[in-house]
C-alpha cells in the first residue's frame, strides 16, 4: 500500500466526527488508564481497531456515497409548502 494514502488515511479516521465529536478520541477518552484504573481489555483493543476500519471504510466510500445521495436527492418528488398543504388537506 501506498504510504502517503496509509498516512493520511490513518489521520482521516483519528479525526474522523459525528456531531463535532472526533469518534476514536471520544471512545478512548472514556476508557483512559486514569479513568477506568486499567489499561484497555484485549477485547476493547479490538473493538477500537475493528472501529477504525468501519470508519476508514466510511471515508474511503465517501466519493460514492455522496454521488448517490445527489442522484436520490435530483429524483425526489418537491414537498408541499406547509401553506400548500394545509389548503389541500394534507
Amino acid at each position: 500500500m501506498d504510504t502517503h494514502i496509509y498516512e493520511t488515511t490513518l489521520k482521516a479516521v483519528w479525526e474522523y466526527r459525528i456531531s463535532g465529536y472526533q469518534v476514536v478520541k471520544k471512545w478512548l477518552s472514556y476508557r483512559e488508564k486514569a479513568i477506568l484504573g486499567r489499561g484497555l481489555k484485549v477485547e476493547e483493543a479490538e473493538y477500537v481497531t475493528e472501529m477504525a476500519s468501519r470508519i476508514a471504510a466510511l471515508i474511503l466510500m465517501q466519493p460514492e456515497l455522496d454521488a448517490n445521495y445527489e442522484a436520490v436527492k435530483a429524483d425526489t418528488w418537491p414537498w408541499p409548502h406547509k401553506e400548500t398543504a394545509i389548503r389541500h388537506g394534507v
